[in-house]
C-alpha cells in the first residue's frame, strides 16, 4: 500500500470487523469506534442476541471485575496467561473497568471477597450500558450471522457470513476476532496461521463417589482447606509425578458431591491434569483450617471432659457446623449415634479429629459443564503482541477474550482479561492506517 492510499485509508477510515459478541467484542468495538469516529466497525454475533454469557454471568448478577488494582497481584489468579497479561494490566486494569463503566453512569461495588457488581445486582444493567455504548459509537450489530470463513487477500480479510438461508461476503481492512472457546473460532484462527492449543473444561464442580455426601446437598461451610492429588493409579501408569493443589475458602455440598469457590479454583488450576486423569483424583477436605490437629484433638478431649452424659451425635463442639455435617462425619469413623461422650475410645477421638480435619474422598468425575464457566486453551500466547493484541502470524488481525489461551479462577477475572484485552486490541485497531 502506497503513502497515498494509506493517507485515504485514515481519511475515510477503515472497515472493521469484530467476529464475536460478548465481553471482549463489544470492548474492542466501542474503543476502536470512540477512537476514531471515521472507522466504520461491525460486530457480526452467531446467536439470537450478544452479551448471553455476560447476561447470565455471576448468578444474573454479573461479576464485572475484581478489586484488585496491582497487576503484580492481578495476575496471580490466572491458571494460564498471567505471564502475558503482567504488561497488558498495566495499560488497563480493573480500576480502569471501573471508571469506563462509571463514565457511562453504571456504578460498581466491592463484595467483601473483593468481587465487583453493579450497585443494582442485576446483570442487565452492564448489557444495557454495553449495547448503548455500541449504538453511540455508531457500531454496526448483526446477530444470526455466524462467519463460517475467512480469507486474507492482500492486506483486507474476506468474509464469508451465512444469515438464515443466506450465504454472503463481506471484506473489511482489521478483523478481530473474540469468539471465545467456539470451534468455529478456533478454525479461523487456525486457517490463519495459528496454533490452538486443545480446550478443556476450567471451573467445574466434582463428582464425589461417596453417596453419604450426597445426602449433604445445601449444606455450606465457609471456610475448608482442600487438597487436590490425581488417581494415583493413573499417576503409576504414567509414571509422572501428579501436582498436589491446595485451596481455602467457601465449599457447597451437591447431590453429585462438592461445588463452591474452593472448589472451583482448584479445578481451574488442575484443569489440564483433570482432564488427562478422566477426572480421577483425590480430594482431601480440612473442615477446621484455623485449628492445627493438636488443636481439635484438646477441643475435643475438654469436651469428652466436660460434657461426658451427652451423646456426641447432638452435641457438636463446633458451632459453625450443621447438625447433619456433624453426624454424617462421625458417621464416616464408625461412631454410633448413642455414644456419650464418656464412652468415646481414645482410637475413636483420633479418628474423629482425621475426620475433622484429613477427610478423603475419590473423585470420580466433573460436574455438568455450563455456559456461563470457561475453559482453558485457545490461541498461543507467543503468537499474540500483547502490547496492541494483534496476530504475529497474520498482520492485521487481533484477537482478544477467551479465544486466547488465558483462563482465571472464578471472582471476576475472566471478564477482567475479557475487557483489557479487547480494550487494548480495539485502540490499536483505531491507531493502524
Amino acid at each position: 500500500m502506497t503513502d497515498g492510499s494509506k493517507r485515504q485509508m485514515a481519511q475515510r477510515g477503515l472497515k472493521i470487523a469484530v467476529v464475536g459478541g460478548g465481553a471482549a467484542g463489544f470492548f474492542g468495538a466501542i474503543a476502536a469506534a470512540d477512537q476514531n469516529p471515521n472507522h466504520q466497525v461491525t460486530l457480526y454475533e452467531a446467536g439470537p442476541q450478544p452479551l448471553a454469557k455476560v447476561r447470565i454471568s455471576g448468578g444474573g448478577r454479573c461479576n464485572v471485575t475484581h478489586h484488585c488494582f496491582d497487576p503484580a497481584q492481578l495476575v496471580l489468579s490466572y491458571p494460564r496467561g498471567g505471564k502475558a497479561l503482567r504488561g497488558a494490566f498495566s495499560r488497563f486494569q480493573p480500576k480502569d473497568t471501573i471508571e469506563w463503566f462509571n463514565r457511562r453512569g453504571v456504578k460498581l461495588k466491592a463484595e467483601a471477597d473483593g468481587r465487583m457488581f453493579p450497585v443494582t445486582d442485576d446483570s442487565a444493567t452492564i448489557v444495557d450500558c454495553l449495547n448503548r455504548a455500541a449504538q453511540q459509537a455508531g457500531i454496526r450489530i448483526k446477530t444470526r450471522s455466524p462467519i463460517t470463513h475467512v480469507e486474507k487477500s492482500g492486506s483486507r480479510f474476506q468474509l464469508r457470513l451465512k444469515s438464515g438461508s443466506v450465504k454472503t461476503e463481506v471484506a473489511c481492512d482489521r478483523l478481530l476476532l473474540t469468539t471465545g472457546s467456539s470451534p468455529a473460532g478456533h478454525r479461523i484462527a487456525r486457517s490463519l496461521g495459528h496454533v490452538i492449543e486443545s480446550p478443556v473444561p476450567s471451573l467445574f464442580t466434582f463428582n464425589i463417589a461417596d453417596k453419604r455426601l450426597h445426602q449433604l446437598s445445601g449444606v455450606a461451610v465457609d471456610p475448608v482447606a482442600l487438597r487436590l492429588k490425581v488417581d494415583r493409579q493413573l499417576e503409576k501408569a504414567s509414571k509422572k509425578k501428579s501436582p498436589s493443589l491446595t485451596q481455602t475458602g467457601p465449599l457447597l455440598l451437591t447431590h453429585w458431591g462438592v461445588s463452591g469457590p474452593a472448589v472451583l479454583k482448584l479445578s481451574a488450576w488442575g484443569a489440564r491434569e483433570l482432564q488427562q486423569t478422566k477426572y480421577r483424583a483425590q480430594l482431601t477436605i480440612n473442615w477446621l483450617p484455623a485449628l492445627t490437629q493438636e488443636q481439635v484433638r484438646a477441643k475435643l478431649q475438654e469436651v469428652k471432659a466436660n460434657c461426658s452424659r451427652r451423646a456426641i451425635a447432638t452435641h457438636s463442639p463446633y458451632a459453625a457446623f450443621s447438625k447433619r455435617l456433624w453426624q454424617y462425619l462421625l458417621q464416616r469413623v464408625n461412631i454410633d449415634s448413642t455414644l456419650t461422650w464418656a464412652n468415646l475410645s481414645k482410637k475413636q477421638l483420633n479418628q474423629l479429629v482425621q475426620s475433622l480435619t484429613q477427610s478423603s474422598y475419590d473423585v470420580v468425575g466433573k460436574g455438568a459443564f455450563k455456559d456461563e464457566f470457561v475453559t482453558c486453551g485457545g490461541v498461543r500466547l507467543k503468537e499474540v503482541n500483547f502490547k496492541t493484541m494483534e496476530s504475529r502470524q497474520c498482520p492485521g488481525l487481533y484477537l482478544s477474550g477467551e479465544i486466547l489461551n488465558i483462563d482465571g479462577i472464578t471472582g471476576g477475572f475472566n471478564f477482567q482479561s475479557a475487557w483489557t484485552t479487547g480494550w487494548l486490541a480495539g485502540q490499536a485497531i483505531a491507531t493502524t492506517s
